[in-house]
C-alpha cells in the first residue's frame, strides 16, 4: 500500500511542480506584454508627435486664444481691456452683424455647392465614358485645381471688367450688352459665385471621376443586357453606388464655402452695398481692419458652430440616402 501510495503521489507532485512554474511564468508573460505595449505606443506617440505639435499651435492654442478673446474687449493696438462676458455675442446679434452675414453666406453657399458639384457630376460621367480623348479632357477639367485662389480671382477680375473685359465683349459679339458684373448690386454675388464655381471645378471632377472608376463595369455591362438605357444605367447604377462620394464632396463643399474668403477680398471687398459682405469677411473687417479683436473673435466661435452644426445635420439626415454597399 505504501508504495502504490508512494507511485499515486508522485503524479500529483508533478502537477503541483508544473502548476507552480505556469503560476510563476504568467505574471512574467503579462509583465512582458506591458512593457511590449509601452514600448509600442511610445513608437506611435514618437512619429505623431510633429502632427500633435503642429496641432496644438496652429489648431488648439488659436481656438483656445479666441474663446479668451471673445470675452474681453480690447484697444486698438490689440492688448486686453476689460472683461466684457457675453456682450460681444449679443452686441453682434443686436447690430445685425451675424444675421445680415449668415444671409450673404447662405445665398453664397446655396449658389456654388449645388451648381458646382452638378457640373462637375455631367463631366465626370462624360469622360469616363469616352473611348478618345479621355486623359485630354481629363486633364482640361482639372486644370482649375493648379491654380490658388488669388491668382484666380485675378484673372476673373479682368474677365468681369465692364469695358475691357472678355466676358462683355463676347456677350457684344452675341449683340448682348454689356453686364455690370462686380459693380451692381445685383449681379455681384453671382459674378464671385461664377468664379467660384469655375475655381472649385478642378477639384469635384477628380473626386467623382475617382468615385464613378470604382464602379465595377460589370454592373454596366449587365444593365445594357438588360436594356437598360444611360439615363437608367445612370440613375439605378452610378448615383447609388457614388453616393458615399457625392456626401463626402458636398461636406467638403459646404464647409469650402463658408469659409470663402480670398476671392471675395479680390473681387468686390465685401461690395457693392454688402451685397458680397460674407461673414468670413466681416470677421477679417472687425479683427484686422477695426481691430477689434474680440468681436472677430466671438464670430470666428459662432462661424465654428454653425459650420459644426451643419456637418452634424448632414451626417444626421443626408448619410441616410447614402449606400456603402
Amino acid at each position: 500500500m505504501s508504495e502504490l501510495d508512494h507511485q499515486v503521489s508522485l503524479p500529483s507532485r508533478g502537477q503541483s511542480v508544473a502548476s507552480a512554474s505556469a503560476a510563476t511564468r504568467r505574471p512574467a508573460r503579462a509583465a512582458t506584454l506591458r512593457q511590449q505595449n509601452i514600448r509600442e505606443h511610445a513608437l506611435a506617440y514618437t512619429f505623431l508627435a510633429p502632427s500633435l505639435l503642429l496641432f496644438v499651435v496652429f489648431l488648439f492654442y488659436p481656438l483656445l486664444k479666441s474663446v479668451y478673446l471673445s470675452l474681453h474687449s480690447t484697444d486698438p493696438t490689440g492688448r486686453i481691456a476689460a472683461f466684457v462676458g457675453f456682450d460681444n455675442f449679443t452686441g453682434l446679434f443686436a447690430s445685425g452683424l451675424f444675421v445680415s452675414g449668415m444671409k450673404v453666406t447662405a445665398l453664397f453657399a446655396l449658389f456654388t455647392v449645388p451648381t458646382g458639384m452638378l457640373i462637375a457630376l455631367v463631366l465626370a460621367a462624360f469622360t469616363h465614358h469616352l473611348r478618345r480623348g479621355r486623359r485630354f479632357f481629363q486633364f482640361a477639367y482639372s486644370l482649375p485645381l493648379v491654380l490658388s485662389v488669388g491668382s484666380a480671382a485675378v484673372i476673373w477680375k479682368f474677365l468681369f471688367h465692364p469695358i475691357l473685359g472678355m466676358l462683355n465683349y463676347l456677350l457684344g459679339l452675341a449683340g448682348v450688352g454689356p453686364v455690370p458684373w462686380l459693380i451692381s448690386p445685383d449681379w455681384a454675388l453671382w459674378s464671385v459665385s461664377l468664379m467660384t464655381v469655375w475655381m472649385n471645378l478642378g477639384f469635384n471632377y477628380i473626386i467623382l471621376s475617382s468615385g464613378m472608376q470604382g464602379v465595377p463595369d460589370e454592373l454596366y455591362e449587365s444593365a445594357k443586357i438588360d436594356g437598360a438605357g444611360p439615363m437608367t444605367t445612370f440613375r439605378k447604377i452610378t448615383l447609388p453606388l457614388l453616393s458615399p462620394t457625392l456626401f463626402f464632396l458636398l461636406v467638403v463643399s459646404v464647409i469650402s464655402a463658408f469659409q470663402s474668403f480670398g476671392q471675395i477680398n479680390i473681387l468686390t471687398s465685401g461690395g457693392p452695398m454688402n451685397r458680397t459682405n460674407v461673414f468670413v469677411y466681416t470677421i477679417y473687417q472687425e479683427a484686422f481692419v477695426n481691430f477689434r479683436f474680440g468681436t472677430g473673435s466671438a464670430q470666428a466661435l459662432l462661424l465654428f458652430l454653425v459650420i459644426l452644426l451643419l456637418t452634424l445635420i448632414q451626417f444626421k439626415w443626408v448619410e441616410r440616402k447614402v449606400h456603402y454597399q
